[in-house]
């Protein structure tokens, strides 16, 4: 039984005082939970996350590493230096990422094996655009995503995120069968790649997730959980999000 696991992505956003204020507001709520939860906060408040949730069980990750272990990459983070922090988590290929900064699927495959060398858990998100899905290319354009991750065998405890890019701060939310549906499809492709592995692979659904919508998404058989970006910065409406998982 794969346990539910809800992620936030705080993206560009926060001061270390509403860092704070949020992270000490959510400690209850983690705590009695049944779902694992996680908060990746921007890189400079990394410190503070680690610091505010020592021992309550909440994890911290990234927003996004390099593929180099080290060297003259200014403005990087390599994947062992949020190791040495004391993160846990790390996210991939957010479609932000590939989006504003030309990252593409080779580049997040590169990001992946460094993370995996480091110990952290990636999360590793794959989507398709609006055009695409019209277009029919959905599963198409998220198996091209995957299959750039195939060349090393995937561990029972990295996690895939499922971000229809039209969903994503938008407003709009893939409807339950919607997302079952793509969910379904790559759980069916990690069992044809990973076999018996692609049954502990958590999958998650981002996309608008919040308070609203979220029981109905996790709902569905293949959905593990949610990676929750604008929802995430209100601590009821996380709060929510969490309990529902």
């Amino acid at each position: 039984m794969r346990q539910s696991l809800v992620v936030a992505n705080w993206k560009m956003h926060g001061s270390a005082a509403s860092a704070i204020a949020l992270l000490q507001e959510l400690l209850p709520v983690a705590a009695a939970a049944s779902a694992e939860v996680a908060v990746c906060p921007p890189f400079v408040h990394l410190p503070l996350a680690l610091q505010v949730t020592a021992d309550s069980g909440i994890g911290v990750g990234g927003q996004n590493c390099s593929e180099h272990e080290s060297g003259a990459y200014t403005g990087e983070v390599a994947a062992s230096m949020l190791a040495d922090l004391g993160c846990d988590w790390v996210i991939l290929g957010h479609s932000e990422r590939r989006q504003y900064f030309a990252e593409s699927s080779e580049l997040v495959a590169a990001k992946y094996s460094s993370v995996r060398a480091t110990g952290l858990t990636p999360i590793v998100c794959v989507g398709e655009t609006l055009q695409q899905r019209e277009q029919g290319k959905a599963q198409e354009v998220v198996a091209g995503q995957l299959q750039v991750l195939m060349d090393s065998p995937l561990s029972a405890s990295d996690v895939i995120a499922y971000e229809p890019v039209w969903a994503i701060g938008t407003g709009q939310t893939a409807s339950p069968g919607q997302a079952q549906e793509m969910h379904g499809f790559i759980r069916q492709f990690l069992r044809e790649h990973c076999g018996e592995t692609a049954e502990q692979i958590r999958i998650l659904y981002g996309g608008s997730v919040k308070a609203a919508n979220a029981a109905e998404l996790f709902g569905q058989e293949d959905i593990d959980g949610g990676l929750v970006g604008g929802a995430s910065l209100d601590a009821a409406e996380f709060a929510a999000v969490i309990n529902a998982a």
